[in-house]
């Protein structure tokens, strides 16, 4: 059973930045294919950001294309979002995901996930 805890939540301000972390425990983030997805208040939760299980392959939605970057540090069994030029669409709770592919899997873009972390909340102030 993997557990996944986000953090780096917080307030920023229009045009800001916040980097959000994912520890992973009870299995390697290099086993899997990670994603962030977001979930604004009314709204349903969507993929922002995604990466393959090698760390090769990324995806983003287009609305964070250019802004967001996900990367993972297997050293530290860590998965990242760094958020850049934030607009205050961006608030929302911010949730990661794991999925376990086989090793050959190249995919970063998956619809379904295993495990889910708790979320953090991500406010950005015009």
């Amino acid at each position: 059973q993997v557990q996944l805890v986000e953090s780096g939540g917080g307030l920023a301000q229009d045009g800001g930045s916040l980097r959000l972390s994912c520890a992973a425990s009870g299995g390697t983030v290099s086993a899997y294919a990670m994603g962030w997805f977001r979930q604004a208040p009314g709204k349903e939760r969507a993929l922002v950001a995604a990466v393959s299980r090698s760390g090769d392959t990324t995806y983003y939605a287009d609305s964070v294309k250019g802004r967001f970057a996900i990367s993972k540090d297997s050293a530290k069994n860590t998965v990242y979002l760094r958020m850049n030029s934030l607009k205050p669409e961006d608030t929302a709770v911010y949730y990661c995901a794991a999925r376990w592919v086989p090793f050959y899997s190249g995919s970063s873009y998956f619809t379904s996930y295993d495990y889910w972390g708790q979320g953090t909340q991500v406010t950005v102030s015009s």
